[in-house]
C-alpha cells in the first residue's frame, strides 16, 4: 500500500529524468494533475495528458530535455512530507537558488508555484522544490 503518493509522483519523474525516458505514467488524482499544470507552467515538462486505463486512469507526463539531452529538472526533492507537514504563508516562501527554480504550493485555491502564491498572498502546504 502505498503512503505517500505525491512522492511516488516525483520518485517516477527523477528516475525516468536520471534514464532519459520521453515519457513517465503514473496512477491519476487531482493533485497530482494540479502539480502536473505547474511543471508546465513553469517550463519543466512539454504536457501531460489524463489516459484512459483499468483499473484506474493514468497520468502520462512528457518529460523535457535540451537541445544537447541535457536535463531540465536537475534535482526534485519533497519538502512537507506525511510524517512532518510544511505550511508557509506567502511572505515566507522565498526562491529558490534565486529564482532559477520552483517551490510548489498546495494552496486553498489549488496547486501553484511560490511565484504565483506570492502574486496572489497564498500561503499553503509546500510540496516540493525543483531546480
Amino acid at each position: 500500500m502505498m503512503t505517500d503518493p505525491i512522492s511516488d509522483m516525483l520518485t517516477r519523474i527523477r528516475n525516468a529524468v536520471r534514464v532519459e525516458r520521453a515519457f513517465v505514467e503514473m496512477p491519476l488524482s487531482k493533485v497530482k494533475v494540479g502539480l502536473a499544470e505547474v511543471l508546465k507552467r513553469e517550463g519543466y515538462i512539454w504536457d501531460w495528458q489524463s489516459v484512459e486505463a483499468k483499473p484506474c486512469n493514468r497520468l502520462r507526463i512528457d518529460l523535457k530535455y535540451g537541445p544537447n539531452g541535457e536535463q531540465v529538472i536537475r534535482h526534485i526533492k519533497r519538502v512537507s512530507k506525511p510524517g512532518c507537514r510544511v505550511y508557509k504563508a506567502s511572505r515566507e516562501l522565498r526562491p529558490v537558488l534565486n529564482g532559477l527554480g520552483i517551490t510548489v504550493v498546495s494552496t486553498s485555491r489549488g496547486v501553484v508555484s511560490d511565484r504565483e502564491a506570492r502574486q496572489r498572498n497564498l500561503g499553503g502546504e509546500v510540496l516540493c522544490e525543483i531546480w
